[in-house]
């Protein structure tokens, strides 16, 4: 060591003096150097002075040359040797090894500093330091864990050592760069090195660079391609052993990227089978989303068909949204619903591709299906979708494989859960229905009730009944769903109509489906199909014990449905129970109607003895009432030819005769009544009958004590009718009476007589109409009873003997009145009946 102090200018002349590279460090940095150093480092001096000494040594040299420093600094190393470091590469120089010889000085000012005299003893050999800087790649190679990791870190090691590469993959005899870039031409050359396994070195004309081919050994469809300036056969077998490092470590990387995928698979599919297998099962939404998510897929699509033959159509999809109908209509050939993908998944075709980011938008270009199977047979068709340039994998296709299998078991899975809860909710509506057709034996309430009943059960939009009418050969509409019940039940259907597919079923007695109105053009023009707006028809009949009852008919107005056979199986069952439930209503009604006749003929019997008795009594009265009534009569006219009456004796004759004359209208009336004589049937002519009947009325004295006017219409053309003249004058004029008597201030009587049907029969209808003081409403129901009478001077016989003579005609008669504004009675004769023999 020198005792010899230096100030800056004396060190830097010392520097400058020698030729070869010195510099003086001080606290670890440059604090002078030489032009042969900066030289030697190729940087300016002011790029060099200041900084750390370390900075301009290689990287690998920097941790043993950082420690002798503090070594040297704490006054422990003591060596006399030149110690030799590397020289970082420069942009024209490569790595070059140094020899240093350290001297201290002493700097005035600043202390002890180090003297540094470089000798630069030459470059190393390429190949070598190409092989270092492989090595460092291929240790950096071995912890990249993916394909794109291993050829990421295998092109940069290159790079480093002053190398260009690239990856190419054979096509056949075409090789194609993995980096899009163009193949070189002499491929002839890569195919041959693949073949035999080893470097292949080659140039191009017009090219100051040699290149050269480097089978991977691990594939014989890859080759990695190097090219730089000066490359030789010399370094073929540096290159050729890291061309095998690679090809080892995306063998590596392949079998953790399998591991790893498998295990993530084994994961996937667990959580997928855990999220189907939950209490309450997810939507075909909720899976296919999961499926996207799983697969890295922007849409899934799933397609099922209508029926068992029919064409697949979408039933659920993610991922689409606005391009959904521009992605439908596109023609995707193999990867279309129509078409028949085997078992296993397949990837979409160029084409295909095309056609897909064509119709999405540019935001999809790859696809895969996999058809769905269920039990060996064709379930549906599932669709996996991409953007451009993100094409499925092999793996891709296993999982989709696995979860199409996970999917349909979720379809099955809801499916039964499906089935279940609708035959449970079939049981309890059709159990509803018998509770409720049981309840009533109405023929019109279970035939409201059950037509909503289908509506719900079988999810139709409307529902119509017609009951057969066998004698007039007809479908009469009896009920209908709530929303066209007031109309439909004036609906009447002629079973012998040729288009009518009601009265087709109603002659055939089978259903009929027609699942697609628009494909009958017939039943178009039809108008309950156009008022209603039907889109599909089932007509089903309505039959109990071989009889048939009705028809019945269910539309879809939403569009057209296939009517299924277990469809069709549950509305002829309920039809049969609805059928049960109104014959057992008609046998109710015609017990009760038996009743009904049983208990008018008992009465009817019990009026015929009591009229036989009333006959036998009237006899009695008449035999010995009116003899004593002659004497009387004779005694009063005696009486009055012998004397002179005057005052109280004239009073009382006239009361006398007066009373003798009532009580002997009361026998005539009483006889009248109880009379069982049978009427004498003859085709009269109805206005001569009238005529006589309302003359004979307003002729009887007494009858009209103020003025009464009459008119009569008659039907033109009214036939001749049966009838017992006399006993129909005799009813005429007692209603005309009373007619007549409801008036004591006058008025006018109508009497008018036309044709009608009544009750199914074609009968001559008697209207008598009066504008009298009418009949008090509680009265009315009284007015034809025998002795029943509001007149003072009445018997009460009037009303019954005409109620009996129209009942003899086998007619009927019924009264309306309005108390103060008149009373109208008619009378209702048949048209036809037998006429007596002469």
């Amino acid at each position: 060591m020198t005792t010899k102090r230096y100030n800056e200018a004396s060190i830097r002349s010392l520097l400058e003096a020698f030729g070869n590279p010195m510099h003086v460090v001080w606290e670890g940095r440059v604090w002078a150097a030489n032009e042969a150093y900066c030289e030697m480092l190729g940087l300016p001096r002011e790029q060099v002075e200041g900084r750390f000494m370390l900075d301009f040594v290689h990287p690998e040299d920097r941790a043993r040359l950082e420690a002798r420093y503090r070594q040297r600094q704490a006054g422990s190393l003591n060596e006399a040797e030149p110690r030799r470091y590397l020289l970082p590469a420069t942009h024209n120089r490569g790595v070059r090894d140094v020899a240093t010889h350290v001297q201290v000085v002493e700097l005035e000012g600043l202390g002890q500093a180090h003297l540094i005299n470089s000798l630069v003893l030459g470059a190393r050999p390429a190949e070598l330091e190409m092989a270092e800087r492989l090595v460092e790649a291929s240790a950096e190679l071995v912890a990249a864990r993916s394909e794109e990791a291993v050829r990421r870190g295998a092109l940069a090691g290159l790079v480093g050592a002053g190398v260009s590469a690239r990856f190419l993959v054979r096509e056949g005899e075409h090789f194609t760069a993995r980096d899009g870039a163009a193949a070189p031409e002499d491929v002839a050359l890569g195919l041959r090195a693949l073949a035999e396994g080893r470097a292949l070195f080659g140039s191009l004309p017009g090219r100051d660079t040699t290149h050269v081919y480097l089978p991977l050994g691990t594939t014989l469809s890859e080759v990695l391609w190097v090219e730089g300036q000066g490359l030789s056969p010399s370094y073929g077998s540096v290159l050729a052993l890291f061309a095998k490092v690679v090809g080892a470590a995306l063998t590596d990387a392949r079998l953790l990227a399998d591991v790893e995928r498998g295990r993530w698979e084994m994961v996937a599919v667990a959580e997928a089978a855990r999220f189907v297998a939950q209490t309450e099962p997810p939507t075909p939404e909720d899976f296919l989303s999961r499926m996207a998510s799983l697969l890295g897929a922007d849409a899934v699509l799933l397609y099922v068909p209508e029926s068992s033959q029919g064409e697949l159509r979408l039933s659920a999809q993610v991922g689409l949204d606005g391009e959904l109908p521009s992605v439908l209509a596109a023609p995707l050939g193999g990867m279309s619903p129509s078409s028949r993908v085997a078992r296993g998944a397949v990837l979409s075709s160029e084409a295909e591709e095309r056609v897909l980011l064509e119709a999405s938008g540019g935001r999809l270009g790859c696809g895969a299906a996999v058809r769905l199977f269920n039990g060996g047979h064709p379930r549906g068709l599932l669709q996996v979708l991409r953007a451009a340039g993100r094409p499925f994998s092999g793996a891709d296709l296993r999982l989709l494989g696995t979860l199409s299998e996970l999917l349909m078991t979720l379809l099955d899975q809801r499916r039964l859960r499906s089935e279940s809860a609708r035959q449970l909710s079939d049981t309890r509506l059709l159990l509803d229905l018998a509770r409720t057709t049981t309840a009533t034996l109405e023929v019109a309430s279970i035939l409201d009730v059950a037509s909503d009943f289908l509506v719900k059960l079988l999810d139709v939009s409307n529902c119509f009944i017609l009951l057969h009418d066998e004698q007039a050969g007809q479908l009469r509409g009896a009920a209908a769903s709530a929303t066209h019940r007031d109309f439909f039940r004036g609906v009447v259907i002629s079973v012998d109509d040729p288009l009518s597919v009601t009265a087709r079923v109603a002659r055939e007695r089978k259903p009929v489906a027609i699942p697609d109105v628009s494909k009958a053009p017939e039943l178009g023009q039809l108008e309950f199909v156009s008022r209603f707006g039907e889109k599909a028809l089932l007509a089903l009949p309505l039959t109990s014990r071989e009889e048939l009852i009705g028809v019945v008919l269910v539309d879809d107005t939403r569009g057209p449905r296939p009517f299924t056979v277990p469809f069709i199986e549950l509305a002829q069952a309920t039809c049969g129970q609805i059928a049960l439930a109104i014959a057992n209503a008609r046998l109710y009604e015609s017990l009760w109607a038996s009743y009904a006749e049983l208990a008018a003929a008992r009465a009817e019997m019990v009026k015929r003895e009591r009229l036989a008795a009333l006959g036998e009594l009237s006899a009695i009265v008449a035999h010995e009432v009116r003899n004593p009534l002659g004497v009387i009569f004779n005694a009063v006219a005696s009486l009055r030819r012998m004397l002179k009456a005057e005052g109280d004796a004239a009073m009382l004759l006239d009361i006398l005769a007066e009373e003798s004359d009532r009580l002997n209208r009361i026998v005539r009336d009483l006889l009248d009544y109880t009379g069982q004589r049978e009427p004498i049937l003859h085709l009269e002519d109805v206005p001569r009958v009238l005529q006589d009947a309302v003359d004979g009325a307003l002729m009887l004295p007494g009858v009209s004590p103020s003025p009464v006017t009459s008119s009569l219409e008659v039907e033109p053309d009214l036939p001749r009718v049966p009838m017992d003249r006399r006993l129909i004058r005799q009813a005429l004029v007692n209603v005309l009476i009373n007619a007549i008597h409801s008036m004591p201030q006058g008025g006018p009587v109508r009497v008018l007589a036309r044709r009608e049907t009544h009750g199914g029969r074609g009968m001559l209808r008697l209207d008598i109409a009066d504008q009298g003081c009418g009949i008090p409403t509680e009265l009315i129901h009284r007015v034809f009873e025998p002795f029943f009478t509001t007149k003072a001077q009445g018997t009460g016989m009037g009303l019954a003997v005409v109620k009996r003579n129209i009942e003899a005609h086998h007619g009927d008669i019924s009264v309306v009145s309005v108390p103060g504004r008149g009373t109208t009675f008619t009378l209702r004769l048949p048209l036809t009946q037998p006429t007596s023999t002469p």
